[in-house]
């Protein structure tokens, strides 16, 4: 049979070490990456934990988690944005097991111990969908003018990022606006305004979670960075920015940027963060553009009062 040769990370649970080691046999030399558990809520912590698997084959006999229940949790790691393909496997094919392996999320079924070549036919669909999937997850989440995060997924990620900083980790965040934008628009048109916006979003993407909020405005969260790291960051961004040069028709067209700076607090929450961020930016435009402001505690009292 053709086609390309694909690898990809596989998880495989079953309570037979043979069968593991069959199965594993026949995956290995393809070039798969392939993990093993006999503990069925370990594989689920496994998988739950490592993105980059994208087929999860179980047995139903498994233990302490049943292999329906498995099926379907992978099933709703599947259903958060997640690319993974489900086979359960049985030695008592029926239509029962069937029915009952597909509906709790399962994708397909196989008996156990599987063929070689229906399981590489299988893994081959597998390929298919979770390449789609990968696809339309990332359509999902990307502006399509910078190829940056939309806002949706940027404030998701960021949600994500603020769980695991929880009350005591670090993390800074920063709101970039182009100053006097709707000039540059009305001044040399929409498509100067666009190699303008993806001009931007090119000096911003390398560091943190980075998204486009909507028209001009740039989201940036720095896990981990305290203020002063961000400050810094954004500093040095004002300079980039402002010494960039967009086509024009005749010449060259100049732009620069505000940001707004904010950092993560015991309690806090994305949205507070960001909108603290927004009151800091808001003072950087306000007092003249072309500035970094901080989110501090007095600025803010002055805004919310």
């Amino acid at each position: 049979m053709g086609g390309r040769r694909i690898a990809m990370h596989i998880v495989i649970v079953d309570t037979s070490r043979v069968v593991l080691k069959i199965v594993s046999g026949l995956l290995e030399p393809r070039g798969h990456t392939v993990h093993v558990f006999t503990d069925s809520a370990e594989a689920l912590d496994y998988v739950t934990n490592t993105p980059s698997v994208r087929v999860l084959i179980t047995s139903l006999e498994v233990r302490p988690i049943s292999g329906l229940e498995l099926c379907w949790s992978a099933r709703l790691l599947a259903e958060a944005n997640r690319p993974l393909y489900v086979i359960t496997m049985s030695s008592a094919r029926n239509a029962r097991n069937l029915a009952e392996a597909l509906d709790s999320g399962a994708d397909d079924f196989i008996e156990k111990p599987p063929g070689g070549e229906e399981l590489h036919a299988r893994l081959r669909a597998a390929d298919r969908l979770t390449t789609m999937q990968s696809e339309l997850i990332r359509l999902a989440e990307t502006d399509p003018l910078t190829g940056l995060l939309n806002r949706r997924a940027f404030l998701q990620r960021s949600r994500e990022a603020g769980d695991r900083a929880g009350n005591h980790g670090r993390m800074s965040a920063i709101l970039v606006d182009i100053d006097h934008f709707k000039r540059i628009n009305d001044e040399y048109g929409h498509d100067v305004g666009d190699a303008a916006i993806q001009a931007v979003a090119r000096e911003l993407a390398p560091e943190g979670i980075v998204g486009r909020l909507g028209g001009e405005e740039f989201g940036i969260v720095l896990p981990y960075r305290p203020l002063v790291e961000a400050e810094a960051f954004a500093g040095r961004l004002r300079l980039v920015m402002q010494a960039l040069r967009i086509r024009g028709a005749k010449t060259p067209i100049r732009l620069t940027c505000s940001f707004g700076v904010s950092e993560w607090s015991e309690g806090d929450t994305i949205e507070g963060l960001i909108k603290r961020a927004d009151i800091a930016l808001y003072e950087a435009k306000s007092g003249g553009r072309n500035r970094v402001v901080s989110a501090a505690t007095d600025l803010l009292l002055a805004r919310t009062a």
